[in-house]
C-alpha cells in the first residue's frame, strides 16, 4: 500500500477504498522525531495499515539519522514488539 509523507504537515498517510490512516510526528529537537498520534479508519483496522505506517515512519527516521521517541501508544507498542529492528534509532 502506498504511504505518503507530508513533511510540511509532519505526517505519514495512506488511503484505500476511501478510508485513511495517518501517523503524526513532531520534531522537538534537531535530531529527534517524536511519533505522537496514529489513527486508522475503522474500515481499515486489522489489516496491518498502522504497522505499514509505522514501518515507513521508522524507515524515514533511520534515513534522516533521527532518534525516535514514541509518545503515541500504538507506536510505543509497535517498537516494543519489534525492538531488535529499531534499537539503533530509539532515543534514550
Amino acid at each position: 500500500m502506498p504511504i505518503h509523507h507530508d513533511s510540511a504537515a509532519h505526517r505519514f498517510t495512506t488511503a484505500r477504498a476511501g478510508h485513511t490512516g495517518e501517523l503524526v510526528y513532531e520534531l522537538p529537537a534537531a535530531n529527534i522525531i517524536d511519533f505522537v498520534h496514529t489513527f486508522v479508519d475503522e474500515a481499515l483496522r486489522g489489516q496491518g495499515v498502522a504497522d505499514e505506517l509505522a514501518r515507513a515512519a521508522l524507515a524515514y527516521a533511520r534515513a534522516q539519522h533521527l532518534k525516535a521517541r514514541t509518545s503515541c501508544e500504538f507506536m510505543a507498542g509497535f517498537v516494543q514488539r519489534h525492538r531488535a529492528e529499531y534499537v539503533d534509532i530509539l532515543a534514550a
